[in-house]
């Protein structure tokens, strides 16, 4: 571990940090950006090792960062100025790391290691891709598959929203045919949310592990991935709106499935 301090906004490995927020740049380099002494302590502690750790003078002393310092391909004390440059916020946080993006082939995965799996297909929004994320490790599910075009996980957006969860969840993505005969194969329920569904969420029986299937924001699933299913059901609306927002969906299909015995 090399520790060195940068006071310049025009500092080379500021600069391509700070690329970070493009997503050229993060997959030309195959890296990311997670922020927060919170965030970059849980992922050491699940194995993920920072190629470069930025800090203020404000967390040096901290045990935690030493750590995490210890471990890391580069440590670098920087200003707040630099860490707020970098952030893109007034209030940033006093530590950032960069880590190596991981994705596992779907063939890889192992659907009984946990009651219920979530694919999503084509979803546009990084908060709500970071929130669903969040949502499953919170629920104990086995990973999230990302299915045809969708955002970028390892965006800033998604990873702040996913709250550290992004260390701790299988992420995978497969083009949607490849999916669909990947599906083939899944030993439980694969249960899909409709809004012209007549089935009720919670008519459905999760047969584990359970494949949730949720679509995109806007257009919701396509008939070939409904096909797919072995049930499709909907959430039902009370009140003047006509949906949910997809992460809050997701959330409830998650802990519908994950909450039986």
């Amino acid at each position: 571990m090399t520790a060195r301090t940068i006071t310049s906004l025009a500092n080379p490995t500021v600069k391509a940090v700070r690329a970070l927020h493009l997503r050229k740049a993060r997959l030309e380099s195959g890296t990311f950006l997670a922020e927060g002494l919170k965030i970059v302590a849980e992922a050491v502690a699940l194995g993920r090792i920072p190629r470069v750790l930025l800090y203020s003078a404000a967390a040096a002393g901290h045990p935690l960062l030493r750590q995490a310092a210890e471990i890391s391909g580069e440590a670098i004390e920087v200003s707040p100025a630099i860490l707020a440059k970098i952030s893109r916020r007034d209030n940033p946080q006093t530590v950032l790391g960069v880590f190596e993006q991981s994705f596992t082939p779907l063939g890889d995965l192992r659907p009984a290691d946990a009651p219920c799996w979530v694919a999503l297909q084509a979803v546009r929004d990084p908060g709500n891709l970071g929130a669903i994320v969040r949502t499953a490790d919170a629920a104990g599910c086995g990973g999230v598959i990302l299915v045809g075009d969708c955002c970028d996980p390892f965006s800033v957006e998604a990873v702040r929203a996913t709250m550290g969860s992004i260390f701790a969840v299988t992420i995978a993505k497969a083009a949607e045919a490849d999916f669909i005969t990947w599906l083939k194969t899944w030993p439980g329920e694969i249960v899909g949310a409709l809004l012209t569904a007549t089935t009720d969420f919670r008519a459905a029986t999760y047969r584990r592990p359970a494949m949730i299937l949720m679509g995109n924001e806007q257009a919701g699933l396509p008939s070939s991935l409904v096909g797919a299913c072995h049930a499709s059901v909907k959430i039902p609306m009370r009140g003047r709106a006509d949906s949910l927002n997809l992460a809050v969906a997701a959330g409830i299909m998650i802990y519908a499935a994950t909450a039986l015995p």
